[in-house]
């Protein structure tokens, strides 16, 4: 019989969380608001508040993988910002109470877009006001000083680049199925063309418009999925969000297509709007650009390897390989944006 809230025993949880967050009664539902490989979030409920359970996916894990504690602290230390996160209001590090470390946050009063259809509903001059707040708010986490919040230590800034350079490069070898000619080439480039370190500064690192929260005033007031967050070189933010849309336009059955929405900011907007609240030199954006199309390629051959060898459920992945021609081709035309 299949659990009906996998990893997630609401008679446990009822006796925790009475103990760790104020006002919390015994008796809760849950609703699984995402779920699957990626980490297990839930709507919990006692009848009279609400919040947001949030762990890792059931099943063996990396150990470095699915970081509860590494997303609550990040979030917490945003708390006294301008950044827009959700309050945090418990964490359990031991995993013999759910079988895996989790957090408990708020429960935020918006709502996501992810595609064009999304945006269609509220139209082409609220879609443009949304994308434009969207825009200012990844300024506003990118003047955020690490050490002043205490998130010094939280990442290794010192060769960021190079070292991610290096990682989407091991992603190909590791998911080897076919060659990539261009995939080298494009290694090559930027191996030879790192740039050398800028002010570190906090990476969300899958900053999109389907991982905040919008208010009805269009604006967001929740940034969320922080798991792959780290400090280092925030341009890299800045440059996955443009390459989302690049994506949208080659390949939309592979990424959400949000920005293709009327109304939505274009990318020279984008960088504009950016650079207005920002002081990072722009001047080498192609670069970055080029650095997340190696990431994106890398992260969707790693979906086309698992196809290809019968490791992946449900439709809509066979042909999903093809995007990765598109995503490499664009990185090597990035690099002579500079």
């Amino acid at each position: 019989m299949t659990q009906p809230h996998p990893g997630l025993d609401l008679d446990v949880l009822g006796r925790w969380l009475p103990e760790h967050v104020d006002g919390a009664g015994s008796q809760l539902s849950a609703t699984l608001i995402a779920g699957g490989k990626s980490n297990l979030t839930y709507r919990i409920t006692d009848g009279t508040a609400v919040w947001i359970l949030r762990r890792p996916p059931v099943g063996h894990l990396l150990a470095t993988a699915h970081d509860m504690v590494r997303e609550h602290r990040m979030m917490s230390a945003l708390a006294p910002t301008p950044v827009p996160v959700p309050a945090m209001y418990a964490l359990c590090d031991d995993p013999d109470v759910l079988g895996a470390p989790f957090y408990v946050m708020e429960c935020v009063d918006g709502a996501t877009y992810r595609s064009k259809a999304d945006l269609a509903a509220v139209g082409a001059e609220r879609t443009r006001a949304m994308s434009e707040n969207f825009v200012d708010v990844l300024a506003e986490l990118h003047r955020v000083n690490p050490a002043e919040v205490g998130l010094a230590d939280f990442g290794r800034p010192e060769g960021f680049l190079g070292r991610q350079v290096e990682r989407w490069h091991k992603q190909f070898e590791a998911a080897h199925t076919r060659e990539l000619p261009t995939m080298e080439a494009l290694y090559a480039e930027l191996s030879q063309r790192v740039l050398a370190d800028t002010a570190p500064g906090i990476v969300h690192g899958d900053y999109r418009l389907d991982n905040v929260l919008v208010d009805g005033d269009d604006r967001v007031v929740g940034v969320v999925d922080w798991e792959l967050s780290t400090i280092g070189d925030p341009l890299t933010d800045l440059a996955l969000m443009l390459v989302y849309g690049r994506m949208a336009k080659f390949s939309p059955d592979t990424v959400a297509d949000a920005t293709e929405a009327p109304g939505y900011l274009s990318e020279d907007e984008v960088i504009a709007r950016y650079a207005a609240g920002s002081d990072r030199d722009l001047s080498d954006l192609g670069f970055y650009i080029a650095l997340s199309c190696f990431k994106l390629a890398g992260i969707v051959e790693g979906i086309h390897y698992r196809f290809v060898n019968g490791q992946t459920v449900g439709d809509g992945f066979s042909q999903i390989g093809e995007g990765v021609y598109g995503l490499l081709d664009a990185g090597l035309a990035a690099l002579k944006e500079n």
